[in-house]
């Protein structure tokens, strides 16, 4: 086995971990009573989720022209920050969920099935994004590049369906962006 091979091999029960931990952790918050804390109004945190999942959609777009411009210490940077404000939001989604009660879409009609079409492959996709974004970059940071491009071919769409349609979901249940 390679150094690279080993390197990788050492992340992988942290990758298990997350994997499975977050969604567990979510699935708890949604059924688990709201921690109150006095004077604080936790419920800006879903502007503040939206805006991350933005974010991450940028850096993942600024990533994907700098690999295809072969600018690969840009495209390092720009993914790197795709997962700094992916786990941003993830810390920002999880204090969310554990103070408010979750917001619920008011639209009727054909609207109320595009959004909980939306919403369905949204939280399919996010549960699984977890263990393929952390596979992709743990396959950078070993300099398994071959492994690396493989995997950020699935890994990439996903990723970015899934950021986009945190802010498309965000934007449906808070049309005024309250």
């Amino acid at each position: 086995m390679s150094s690279a091979e080993k390197k990788t091999n050492s992340h992988l029960p942290l990758i298990i971990g997350a994997s499975v931990a977050l969604p567990v952790l979510i699935a708890i918050l949604y059924f688990s009573p709201k921690l109150k804390v006095e004077g604080i109004d936790f419920s800006i945190l879903a502007l503040v989720n939206a805006t991350l999942n933005g974010m991450t959609t940028m850096m993942l777009i600024m990533g994907l022209m700098a690999v295809k411009s072969e600018i690969i210490i840009l495209h390092k940077r720009f993914m790197s920050m795709a997962l700094v404000f992916s786990c941003l939001f993830l810390l920002s989604y999880v204090m969310y969920h554990l103070t408010t009660e979750s917001q619920s879409f008011d639209g009727e009609g054909f609207i109320r099935y595009v959004y909980f079409t939306i919403l369905i492959s949204h939280i399919v996709l996010a549960a699984a994004i977890v263990p393929l974004v952390l596979i992709t970059y743990s396959r950078a940071l070993s300099a398994r590049y071959d492994k690396h491009r493989k995997i950020a071919r699935i890994t990439y769409p996903l990723w970015l369906y899934v950021s986009i349609t945190g802010v498309i979901i965000y934007m449906m249940v808070h049309p005024e962006g309250d």
